[in-house]
């Protein structure tokens, strides 16, 4: 008995102090994130200075985007959604609503809306997708167009959208969500400027429960009343404010949100588009990019910019929270198994040595390590073996450093962005990243450690969250 006990003492202790390395790890390659991400807002700032958005609106150097909206049961939300992307400032665009086989109102509420109707337009089939059953025009809106599909996932939703898109670029944007005005300009902006070397670009995805929405625009952005979507509010800040926009300033960005991205069309058809077996398909998306450039070994770029806000609506309940934390990991999971060869690859440079492994040891492998070191200190002090001093500095690699990391996410917002009016606001996000650290954090780890522990193969179904109705009764609360 003596020998067990003495066994089990060597493998926490053994533990501890790797979790504890590994926490500090963390907290040094995110301090180099924040300080990249500090430097790439401070030059998008000056260059926004000398960057004239209202003589652009109207130049003919501005590309024509195809707007690619993939919808699954949102009849709650389509026409709020669309009527806002057909209000947005740009040149020229279209947009092309892709309803992949709903089974609820979706299409019956756009035909009624816009007044839909169908029509024979040959399109080139360079990507297969399932059957499209039919498209519509709206003989209100001359630059909307909508897709009939039969279901086959978002990938090939977004897929099929590709192949009847008629413009250069094309933009993806979720359903529940709402784009500010001058959000697409802002986002091609990097395409004029450095049209050769640009690929893809991403904006920042904003949580929009609590403002006031009228007929599809946000007349006041206000914070929610409720915490959970405060607590994604805090969450989202900091995943794009300091980590996207870090490994943007070092072209290794591997993700570029689906809920609002820009992508050169020629270049997404190289890669056969959208992978079909994932839940990670935009994730996956630009992975095969930076593959097929490094191949081609052409100099090319994937920018982060972080002032074009979509807006969406986060989980309000835990459940949908839970689903939509378990599918994010899945899909992070499919990503990088698809594409595990580039893991140490001196072929793709910063992105093979260093986003790379960032995302297998830190993003996929990191709950597992999180949570066996919650359970090891928690043992270790029950045991009577846990060092104060060590405890001291878990704690303050664990929970103190992820506080300042939240609280700076909401400093760089308020400094350099200050979509919300009232300081209040910013008190409060600022009293929840202290307290997103006790309890939500580690509950949205053990989703990801289930995610990890239950993750399966060629699993690409939709999910379901619930969404509530763009108004200010409902997202005002």
């Amino acid at each position: 008995m003596q020998l067990f006990e003495d066994i089990v003492i060597r493998i926490l202790r053994a533990y501890n102090e790797f979790s504890l390395y590994y926490l500090i790890l963390i907290n040094v390659i995110n301090s180099a994130l924040l300080l990249l991400a500090l430097r790439g807002i401070r030059r998008y700032r000056q260059n926004l200075k000398n960057w004239p958005y209202k003589k652009m609106l109207h130049s003919t150097y501005i590309p024509p985007v195809s707007i690619l909206v993939p919808s699954y049961n949102e009849d709650k939300t389509i026409v709020d959604n669309v009527e806002s992307l057909l209000a947005i400032k740009y040149n020229e665009f279209e947009v092309v609503i892709i309803n992949d086989g709903s089974t609820d109102g979706t299409m019956e509420t756009l035909i009624k809306a816009f007044e839909l109707k169908k029509i024979d337009s040959p399109y080139q089939k360079e990507i297969l997708t399932k059957e499209i059953k039919g498209i519509y025009m709206s003989s209100q809106k001359r630059n909307l167009k909508v897709i009939d599909k039969v279901n086959g996932g978002k990938a090939d939703a977004l897929n099929a959208g590709i192949n009847v898109a008629k413009y250069p670029l094309f933009t993806a944007i979720d359903a529940d969500s709402i784009l500010e005005k001058s959000s697409l300009l802002k986002v091609v902006r990097p395409f004029i400027d450095d049209p050769k070397r640009t690929v893809a670009t991403g904006g920042i995805v904003r949580v929009l429960n609590g403002s006031k929405v009228s007929n599809g625009f946000i007349e006041e952005v206000k914070l929610s009343k409720k915490a959970l979507p405060i607590l994604q509010t805090i969450e989202y800040l900091r995943a794009f404010l300091f980590g996207r926009m870090g490994w943007s300033e070092l072209n290794s960005l591997l993700i570029v949100s689906g809920a609002f991205g820009v992508f050169k069309k020629s270049e997404v058809l190289k890669v056969g588009g959208y992978t079909q077996d994932t839940i990670g398909e935009d994730m996956e998306l630009i992975l095969k990019v930076h593959r097929q450039m490094r191949k081609e070994k052409k100099e090319y770029k994937v920018v982060f910019v972080p002032d074009p806000v979509c807006w969406t609506q986060a989980p309000e309940d835990l459940k949908s929270l839970r689903s939509q934390r378990i599918r994010w990991h899945r899909g992070l999971m499919d990503s990088l198994l698809n594409t595990k060869g580039m893991l140490f690859n001196p072929r793709y440079g910063s992105i093979g040595f260093f986003a790379f492994p960032y995302y297998w040891i830190i993003e996929m492998i990191g709950p597992v390590i999180e949570i066996l070191g919650y359970f090891s200190v928690i043992a270790s002090y029950f045991m009577g073996i846990l060092n104060p001093s060590f405890a001291l500095m878990y704690f303050t690699f664990s929970v103190l450093y992820g506080v300042f990391l939240s609280i700076s996410a909401v400093m760089l917002e308020e400094y350099n962005f200050m979509k919300y009016d009232k300081v209040r606001d910013y008190l409060i996000m600022i009293v929840f990243a202290v307290l997103e650290n006790f309890g939500y954090r580690q509950l949205t780890t053990w989703w990801r450690l289930r995610a990890f522990f239950g993750y399966r193969r060629k699993k690409n179904s939709w999910g379901n969250i619930k969404r509530n109705e763009f108004n200010d009764k409902v997202l005002s609360l």
